[in-house]
């Protein structure tokens, strides 16, 4: 008995050791990838909603700089309506679009302008080709970027501002640059925004830091177009929940004083 309990404790205690060890080793290992820190967002607030304005902007970032290389499959146009653009300015942005429709009356495949019910064009016919333009790599869909990657609308601002010259000691292949917020730092994706890349309809500035943020607010509508209504509905809740708390004390108050206040006297009955 006594020396199966040595065997266990002998057992923990290396498992322990184990333990300690791949920790040391983990936290001395150096890492090129840095961490993109918190940054104060008009829209991070709980009762904040999106910058309508800036999530417009942002539209035009993507379709004049991102479509060139990254889809957006999962977003139509009529999800631009009451959003970003009225439904005639969106029916407007879907027509400049041509797609594949059909069969028609001889069995043809035709080609038409596009719709509200069309989704943003791929600009890719499959995998392949996207890997082939881009040196192996293929661009992400950015339909729920703002979701799938840790940190969110701060990594995407991050990574696009990020970019710079490679540290001593770290080689790039061809056709790789170097960016801290990438993980494992070599990314294929070259800088793609720079001041005055475009010029926004309303006026606005076009520096590389506008240009970001607006793009990545784009992107967070586009991952959670809920997010205005959900933070409205959060309030809704809030007030009604209070509103029951305020209730329920004072029923509580109001019928349990009597039972909680009460003294019980105990007499015995006469013998």
């Amino acid at each position: 008995m006594a020396s199966s309990i040595v065997k266990v404790g002998a057992a923990l205690a290396g498992g322990g050791l184990l333990g300690v060890g791949f920790k040391l080793d983990q936290e001395v290992k150096a890492d090129l990838t840095l961490h993109a820190p918190s940054l104060p967002w008009s829209h991070a607030g709980a009762l904040d909603s999106l910058d309508h304005r800036s999530i417009r902007r942002g539209y035009e970032v993507y379709k004049q700089v991102c479509a060139a290389c990254h889809s957006m499959q999962y977003l139509a146009y009529r999800n631009l309506v009451g959003v970003t653009h009225t439904e005639d300015e969106s029916k407007a942005l879907a027509e400049e679009e041509q797609f594949l429709d059909g069969p028609a009356e001889d069995g043809e495949m035709f080609m038409r302008p596009g719709k509200l019910s069309d989704y943003f064009p791929k600009p890719f016919a499959n995998e392949a080709a996207a890997a082939y333009a881009n040196n192996g790599a293929i661009p992400p869909d950015l339909s729920f970027i703002a979701l799938g990657r840790h940190g969110g609308e701060n990594y995407i601002y991050h990574l696009l501002n990020g970019y710079c010259d490679a540290p001593a000691g770290v080689n790039m292949q061809e056709g790789q640059h170097f960016n801290p917020y990438f993980p494992g730092g070599a990314i294929s994706m070259a800088a793609p925004l720079y001041n005055e890349i475009i010029e926004y309809e309303d006026g606005t500035p076009a520096t590389q830091s506008q240009l970001t943020k607006d793009v990545c607010t784009f992107l967070v509508w586009a991952a959670s177009p809920e997010h205005d209504m959900r933070k409205k509905m959060w309030i809704k809740v809030a007030g009604v929940f209070s509103g029951m708390i305020i209730f329920s004390y004072y029923m509580k108050r109001h019928k349990w004083s009597m039972i909680k206040t009460r003294r019980l006297v105990y007499t015995p009955r006469p013998s």
